[in-house]
């Protein structure tokens, strides 16, 4: 697999059109990154790349448990092996990206012109093929512990780890791709439930409950059916995602006809599913809890309250993504869900979760009493009031910005609180100073432990930053000529001109628009319309000034250099830094909690035969 990319980017380099996907998606024109870029751009290379990455995932899952696991490792890999299987089928039928063509071609028509105006194209599929692939090592580790019918403590934290690699590539992913989306598409936001949008969620909602209840399962010894369950819709919402944007399918249903490649990945995603369904049909009763988990208020119970509601997530939005699909299959009639479906229908389940976060951690293990639980939620309640107090003196006033800014604040507190507990308790039995303390508690004995907490406290960044700049922004449309001014709230907008820029791929209309505030020059933004040769409309560019605290967002409705004339649409959106900014905190906790758990030192932990023969080898 890995020579076969390499050859592809190499055909692709030196623009070799007799190769048939090269003739397809390659251009004299283009820059090398965007030729490079064209690997990943269309269907065929972006199966060759999915060849390659699952083909590196399974390498390096069998070379890291090739000592370990021996009850478990030839199922696991078998399936594995299943999976990587079908994809080379996909390359050596349906799919061929080596087709030859004749005759040669002298040029070829490039890649979409979305993916050439900027460079996030060239990590964010990258990213996002790590999560969605990754999560075929998950489910092969689910269906050998089914196969088994045990899922031993040894045996967990490998499915946990390898769960949390491409958990943490595809919560990257989908906040680069809502960023690329921001920065190229020019309708100033940043996810508006697309069902390509939807098709990456959906995976990153169930992997997220399943780390929950893996954590739940390690703990307590009970929910092993339900968390192999949840890893299992995981995988198979990865491949309902590389069915729905790779197919054409949401274009129309009859495009099936189009390429066999549509067709074969349903076919593999059917034969998924039945495998996944009898397995658990046949083997889940096996899998006997070790433990009970306490009926009443307590960090348990909210675990299956968290769980609940992020299974009610998933299946609002795949009702609202597929059901088009099923009428127009079914009555052959086009309709769409919009926005408005999703909002009213997720953002109640989003605000609970993040609360979720907060009260969950807050509460003990086991059955709490009512003192315990007061005692446990009114400071950080206080702090939530204070929260939604402060916006609404600084003239937040959406009821949902409100909530949601009140539960931020209560599951800052507690998020906040639960870093510092071991901190502190470790200065005072130990007398530490600061330093060593927190290397001891945070890092040494605690990494899983604070890498959790820190995944929280950037989701709740997150949703601060999504609900202000959802509600809070400004916005307006106007026509300039060259010299005049407009205003938008504190910014002074003045068109200086406007120009024609030529480019080897592209003809771009630039407007040179300058920025001041309170007098003070801010500098030029650039928005403009860029026209590709194979694109019959133009392809608008916006420009971003962005800062911690709101970004200035500039898009060209039209260029005319001829008559100096630019209709503009400016907006001022606060705090969508931060949502960048949340998820690479998010990565961060991820990482701190994975990283660490692979020490050699924590393998004390194995079966004790496997233990022995680690030990003998050296």
């Amino acid at each position: 697999m890995a020579a076969a990319n390499v050859l592809m980017m190499a055909a692709l380099l030196l623009r070799d059109f007799s190769v048939s996907y090269v003739a397809h998606v390659g251009s004299r024109s283009v820059p090398d990154w965007v030729a490079l870029v064209s690997l990943w751009s269309s269907l065929e290379g972006s199966i060759l790349f999915w060849g390659l990455i699952i083909g590196g995932y399974v390498a390096i899952a069998t070379w890291r448990n090739r000592a370990l696991h021996p009850e478990y490792m030839p199922y696991a890999t078998a399936v594995w092996l299943a999976c990587g299987a079908f994809f080379a089928f996909l390359l050596a039928g349906p799919a061929q990206p080596f087709g030859s063509v004749f005759p040669v071609p002298a040029d070829g028509p490039g890649p979409n012109p979305l993916l050439q105006n900027h460079v996030l194209m060239i990590v964010h599929p990258p990213f996002l093929y790590l999560g969605y692939v990754g999560m075929t090592i998950p489910f092969g580790l689910a269906s050998a512990a089914l196969l088994t019918g045990r899922l031993g403590h040894d045996f967990l934290r490998p499915l946990r780890n390898w769960l949390l690699l491409p958990w943490i590539f595809l919560t990257v992913a989908i906040v680069l791709g809502g960023w690329w989306a921001y920065e190229v598409l020019g309708w100033g936001g940043y996810w508006a439930w697309d069902p390509v949008e939807n098709a990456s969620f959906l995976p990153w909602l169930t992997a997220t409950a399943a780390l929950h209840s893996a954590l739940l399962t390690e703990r307590k010894g009970a929910l092993k059916g339900w968390t192999v369950t949840l890893v299992m819709a995981t995988f198979l919402l990865t491949i309902l995602g590389t069915f729905m944007t790779r197919s054409g399918v949401f274009n129309s249903v009859h495009s099936f006809t189009q390429s066999a490649i549509g067709p074969t990945i349903l076919v593999f995603l059917a034969l998924a599913l039945f495998w996944s369904i009898g397995l658990l049909a046949l083997r889940i009763d096996r899998l006997a809890a070790e433990g009970s988990l306490v009926v009443g208020a307590g960090r348990e119970a909210m675990f299956l309250v968290n769980n609940l509601l992020f299974v009610l997530f998933t299946f609002t939005v795949l009702i609202g993504t597929t059901f088009p699909l099923i009428v127009e299959a079914v009555r052959d009639v086009q309709m769409s869900v919009g926005r408005p479906y999703f909002d009213r229908m997720a953002v109640p389940v989003g605000v609970s979760l993040l609360l979720l976060m907060g009260v969950g951690p807050a509460l003990p293990w086991g059955r709490a009493t009512s003192d315990q639980v007061q005692r446990a939620l009114l400071a950080p309640a206080g702090a939530g009031v204070f929260a939604a107090a402060i916006a609404f003196a600084l003239g937040v006033r959406s009821p949902w910005t409100l909530v949601t800014l009140g539960f931020a604040g209560f599951t800052t507190f507690v998020t906040l609180r639960e870093l510092t507990l071991p901190l502190v308790r470790r200065m005072r039995a130990h007398g530490e100073g600061f330093g060593q303390a927190l290397l001891e508690s945070q890092v040494r004995r605690g990494h899983r432990r604070t890498g959790a907490y820190v995944v929280h406290a950037g989701a709740v960044i997150a949703f601060a930053a999504i609900a202000v700049s959802s509600t809070m922004g400004t916005s307006i449309e106007v026509q300039l000529r060259e010299g005049e001014t407009a205003k938008l709230g504190a910014y002074e907008l003045k068109f200086v001109k406007a120009e024609r820029v030529s480019e080897p791929h592209r003809e771009a209309l630039v407007a040179r628009v300058a920025v001041s505030r309170g007098g003070r020059d801010l500098g030029t933004l650039s928005p403009g319309m860029n026209q590709y040769e194979n694109q019959r409309e133009p392809v608008g560019t916006p420009d971003v000034r962005t800062s911690l605290f709101e970004d200035l967002y500039l898009s060209a409705l039209n260029v005319d250099p001829d008559s100096g004339s630019l209709g503009l649409h400016a907006m001022i959106n606060p705090m969508v830094a931060w949502i960048w900014i949340a998820a690479g905190i998010m990565a961060l906790g991820g990482v701190v909690a994975l990283v660490p758990a692979r020490r050699l030192a924590e393998r004390p932990q194995l079966e004790p035969a496997v233990a022995a023969r680690v030990a003998a080898q050296g």
